[in-house]
């Protein structure tokens, strides 16, 4: 529909120019097969705005996560703390979203690629090859989303418009196939040619960054499979460290401007909606009070009596007695981020713990990992130093092993990636988080349920896949989160 939406546009400015005639002779063409080809610039750069923007968002009718890992609660909306997702359907408009704004576009630029007659040279064909790489990078990004919200999906089936009950693929599977993908990707891109140049919202078509984004996905990827795949895990990340992101300018950030709308639509939802639907939660506002972390000034606002306050979870409250997101997040230019340096260096420790050969301590990159998040939001070498010297942080005296010394700090440098951070809470089970009024800490969501459209329309399927995942539950543990 969006390709014949911007041919029709492309049409109608054609038609202006026309003569009576040259309109007349227009009817006997096809309205519903058009024939000019749209760029496939404009769908690569409109899928990649889509997947930032459904990442970046905090509307509670797309983008829940924040909520899961505790970071946010309402003084108004206690469905969404309480994990009633049933009555505004989120689990079905964040799948419609991946799939049908992001996913569908992605494909239609590859086969906009693939049918184009503009690559004919042997520099026009590796102009193209690295474009059809970055494609495949960001269709394995937002395809591991899925897997890692739903569990078994639609995949080898899915986007085929003549099949409209596609079966659903094993998430094992799937996860094998995106890291063969990403290889694939990685091999086919020549650092020496050209990408998507401007078109492309987040590196501006630089393909050195692109193959660090690439390995960096890989990292991500292969470690998520370290507690049910350990050997496959690992080879698989020793193979990759050498070339992810070596600091903060290698981040896989989009740029986002002043002016809508071309916005980070987190400014749509704390400001421009003119409501007040979030406050900090007590949970994470509680964390970083006792750790006295420098990063409280950034991502909070709204002191009280020289304290930031969290609203307790789960429980509705008072907008006015609690903090709020702090000014950096209430910009209309606040860039979007997708991967970034902090998390795979956080990867990296939880590699080295684990006994996988990434080049440097557990300790080292665990470090390295706080002093990449501090610096991300403006805050000095010399504050991370301080931080550091907490005993409470210092990976050789801070409570628990590995896992809980690396998932309490990377929960707190994935603050504003609610996806990011649900899927590394759920792998190191920490922090603690508390249970919301009249539930247990067991009642904490570890996927979304599928959505009401595929019981209607696919159930069949959606069945088969349910019983397969163990049960279509929010406490139905993924494939990877058995441990």
């Amino acid at each position: 529909m969006k390709k014949y939406i911007i041919t029709g546009l492309i049409g109608f400015t054609i038609l202006a120019s026309c003569t009576k005639d040259e309109k007349l002779s227009d009817l006997n063409n096809d309205p519903k097969n058009p024939t000019a080809n749209v760029p496939d610039e404009l769908f690569f750069s409109n899928a990649q705005r889509e997947l930032v923007d459904a990442n970046s968002s905090i509307n509670i009718n797309l983008n829940i996560f924040r909520f899961l890992t505790q970071y946010v609660s309402s003084p108004i909306y206690t469905q969404q703390s309480q994990y009633n997702f049933q009555s505004r359907t989120i689990p079905g408009v964040y799948w419609r979203t991946l799939y049908r704004d992001v996913l569908t576009d992605f494909r239609a630029a590859k086969e906009e690629l693939n049918n184009s007659a503009s690559y004919v040279t042997s520099s026009e064909l590796k102009v193209r090859d690295n474009r059809l790489a970055v494609l495949g990078l960001l269709e394995v990004y937002t395809i591991g989303q899925l897997v890692d919200a739903f569990g078994n999906i639609p995949y080898s089936e899915a986007l085929d418009g003549e099949n409209l009950t596609p079966a659903y693929d094993d998430a094992l599977e799937i996860y094998k196939d995106l890291l063969n993908r990403i290889d694939n990707a990685i091999s086919s891109l020549d650092t020496g040619f050209e990408s998507f140049g401007t078109a492309d919202l987040m590196y501006s078509g630089d393909v050195e960054k692109w193959l660090r984004f690439g390995n960096s996905l890989k990292l991500k990827l292969a470690m998520t499979l370290a507690d049910v795949e350990p050997a496959l895990s690992k080879s698989l990340v020793e193979a990759a460290a050498p070339n992810v992101f070596q600091s903060n300018a290698d981040n896989g950030v989009m740029v986002y401007y002043a002016s809508p709308p071309a916005n980070n639509p987190l400014w749509d939802n704390l400001v421009q909606s003119g409501r007040s639907d979030y406050f900090m939660a007590n949970t994470f506002v509680d964390a970083l009070n006792g750790l006295n972390d420098p990063r409280r000034d950034i991502f909070f606002s709204n002191p009280i009596d020289g304290e930031y306050v969290g609203g307790e979870y789960g429980a509705g409250g008072d907008f006015d007695t609690t903090s709020h997101f702090g000014e950096a997040f209430v910009q209309p230019d606040l860039p979007g981020n997708l991967l970034d340096y902090a998390e795979v260096s956080f990867l990296l420790a939880d590699a080295s713990a684990r006994g996988y050969s990434v080049g440097s301590t557990p300790e080292e990159f665990y470090n390295e990992a706080i002093r990449a998040s501090f610096e991300y939001w403006g805050l000095t070498s010399g504050e991370a130093d301080i931080y550091l010297s907490n005993p409470e942080v210092a990976y050789a005296t801070a409570a628990g092993d590995f896992k809980q010394k690396i998932g309490t700090q990377m929960w707190i440098a994935l603050f504003n990636r609610g996806q990011e951070s649900w899927l590394q809470w759920r792998r190191f089970d920490y922090p603690i988080l508390n249970a919301a009024p009249q539930l247990t800490l067991d009642d904490i969501p570890v996927r979304l349920t599928y959505p009401i459209d595929e019981q209607n329309r696919n159930n069949a399927n959606r069945e088969a896949a349910a019983s397969a995942i163990g049960g279509d539950q929010l406490t139905t543990k993924l494939f990877w989160d058995m441990e």
